[in-house]
């Protein structure tokens, strides 16, 4: 059971962890938006989300080792990483938001569109058998506003830290138990 102090400690490590994680994925999505235009980016932005669980790994293991004496228990190791991955997705929610309501002026569909109209695009779209669902999927995106495009990232963050949060956890986690059993 955490004190009250404890918890405190722990949502303000998982802010600044949060903050950082944020500008990690503000890349992601910069390297997104611009690998439309050139692929290599998008690449670069595949890797960066790939990055995600290791970097959340790794500021787990510091607070652990450095902040909670080298002991953290797989629910504190949990709700330190479901923390990182809200606050995260709060800030580049909100990163999303700016950019798709001031800057955006229809680029990312526009882009969509002209990538499924390429030759490659038309290729790849009949042989899956996908041109009825995304069309349907292009004319859901025409009606989404900025604020429910970042709301619906900021629930998959969230979500996608509850799924990876716990095996994170469960790697890291560390109890006075199984450090006297290694002595």
């Amino acid at each position: 059971m955490m004190t009250p102090a404890e918890y405190i400690q722990l949502k303000a490590f998982a802010r600044v962890d949060g903050l950082t994680l944020s500008l990690l994925w503000t890349a992601a999505f910069a390297c997104t938006v611009v690998g439309l235009s050139k692929p290599m980016y998008s690449m670069i932005a595949m890797t960066l989300l790939a990055a995600t669980p290791i970097y959340v790994g790794y500021r787990l293991k510091r607070f652990r080792d450095e902040d909670r004496g080298g002991i953290i228990s797989l629910m504190r190791g949990w709700a330190f990483s479901i923390l990182v991955f809200f606050y995260g997705g709060i800030l580049l929610a909100v990163v999303q938001y700016i950019y798709l309501a001031f800057m955006d002026h229809g680029y990312l569909l526009m882009s969509l569109k002209r990538m499924l109209d390429s030759p490659e695009g038309k290729l790849m779209v009949e042989q899956y058998g996908m041109a009825e669902s995304l069309e349907q999927s292009l004319s859901n995106l025409e009606q989404l506003r900025p604020i429910d495009f970042a709301l619906n990232m900021l629930t998959m963050n969230i979500s996608a830290g509850i799924i990876l949060g716990l095996p994170i956890a469960a790697i890291l986690k560390k109890n006075e138990k199984s450090e006297k059993l290694e002595r």
